[in-house]
């Protein structure tokens, strides 16, 4: 067995093109000789042959013309052999690098996909801090709209019972006042002891509703200090009898107007009106009803011995 002969200048320029010699052998030796480009054509055809890296060996006919026969010599082995690991080094070479252009090729895409994943994590988040915006947005015009609502619907009762728009408003702003007793106030006894008879006998009765009772107290604290400070101001010293926060805190309970009575209120023609004539007001009335109020306020006995 022997290597065949092939055209040397086909076979040098196939490895200058980088094809091992046993591979360029190969591809002249079955392709005839016939010229490069069938060379070429040939290994394309047979590029996945498992032996096409191996040097083609041939039988030498000996008995013609040959005085001796033709024998592979050891060295001749050993270079088959060291062409055959060159070519099978080669290879694994190639797959090595080829493995490792899939190895980053998967790197990338993993960082795509980890980039891609935390682009929309970002925008789930914009898009929850904008709902979550338009909900508190929309909860605020859903207040806004409930309050006006509610003011509506209290100037609406105003004007159903007859009250304007700013008289409610006003008394439920007018703070409670603290009145300067006259170090020598002038009052009658009797109208004081009936006085806190009054409160006595309107705690007794709502004695179950101690936060009504109180409220009740307040607010006729509210009416006794508003005239005292304003005598002049007929707006304090007239009270609708059918005004709601009046009928809720002090009308509904009994006592409340008796008290206010006491305190020089007359109810007018028609019961439309508590009111306290100017030239009858009696400051040291007014004093003595304050003090019995704050008495039933600050006494949480008040009213229950």
């Amino acid at each position: 067995m022997a290597v065949p002969e092939v055209d040397k200048k086909m076979l040098g320029e196939l490895e200058a093109m980088g094809f091992p010699r046993p591979r360029a052998t190969r591809a002249l030796h079955y392709s005839g000789n016939a010229s490069l480009g069938a060379a070429i054509d040939w290994i394309i055809d047979h590029e996945n042959d498992a032996d096409i890296d191996e040097m083609p060996l041939v039988i030498v006919d000996v008995s013609i013309g040959s005085p001796e026969p033709f024998y592979f010599t050891e060295a001749m082995k050993i270079k088959a052999q060291e062409l055959r690991d060159q070519a099978r080094k080669k290879k694994e070479e190639e797959e090595k690098k080829l493995e490792r252009e899939r190895e980053k090729g998967r790197i990338q895409s993993g960082k795509q996909l980890i980039e891609a994943k935390r682009s929309l994590e970002e925008n789930e988040r914009k898009r929850n801090i904008e709902f979550r915006k338009a909900e508190k947005e929309e909860e605020k015009r859903a207040r806004e709209r409930i309050r006006w609502k509610l003011k509506h619907d209290k100037l609406e009762r105003r004007v159903n019972v007859g009250l304007p728009p700013e008289q409610l408003v006003a008394e439920e702003r007018t703070p409670a006042v603290r009145i300067e007793q006259n170090p020598f106030p002038v009052r009658s006894v009797a109208k004081s002891e009936r006085m806190r008879e009054c409160l006595r006998s309107l705690r007794r009765n709502h004695k179950d509703d101690d936060a009504k009772v109180r409220q009740a107290f307040q607010t006729l604290l509210i009416y006794v200090g508003n005239v005292a400070r304003n005598p002049n101001e007929e707006k304090f010293r007239k009270i609708r009898l059918s005004n709601p926060l009046f009928l809720d805190r002090v009308g509904s309970l009994i006592g409340g107007i008796e008290f206010l009575e006491l305190c020089g209120f007359e109810t007018t023609e028609g019961g439309e009106f508590l009111y306290l004539p100017h030239n009858k007001v009696d400051m040291a009335t007014l004093n003595s009803a304050a003090s019995e109020l704050k008495s039933a306020l600050t006494n949480p006995f008040f009213g229950l011995l």
